[in-house]
């Protein structure tokens, strides 16, 4: 048995997969834009349509962000964070518009003894046990 097996650590992803449920008309639509050349796929096409309505509703996101003192974009948090939060006696309240990563050597005790409320809009990244652990504050 070799002994310098070593696990290689999966790259976090920078999208989140969804599901959307279209009617057969409109599919067709967006099919016949991609067959005449408009996008690349389907993917394509709705990427797109998303982000024209999040550049329409710009200012409201924007508003809506300072309003609830929400962190935009990516905010880690690493055991050394928690600890610090800990031993300074502090209670953290996560409020993330984007994605919120709790690293992986964080211990589900360590979680709820330095976590207070998280709040993700768009997507938590951490271990299993530490998001069980934090199902009763998680918004």
């Amino acid at each position: 048995m070799p002994t310098n097996i070593h696990e290689i650590r999966q790259k976090p992803s920078d999208t989140e997969k969804i599901t959307i449920n279209l009617g057969f008309v409109d599919l067709g639509q967006v099919d016949l834009m991609v067959q005449e050349g408009f996008y690349s796929n389907r993917t394509d096409f709705i990427r797109t349509a998303i982000r024209n309505q999040l550049e329409r509703h710009a200012d409201v996101v924007k508003q809506s962000t300072a309003r609830k003192s929400l962190d935009l974009g990516l905010r880690n948090y690493s055991r050394d964070d928690l600890e610090a939060a800990r031993h300074a006696g502090e209670m953290l309240h996560i409020n993330v518009l984007g994605l919120a990563t709790i690293a992986q050597d964080v211990t589900p005790e360590l979680a709820r003894a330095t976590i207070a409320s998280v709040s993700v809009l768009g997507a938590l990244h951490a271990s299993p046990a530490v998001k069980s652990a934090l199902a009763d504050r998680t918004r």
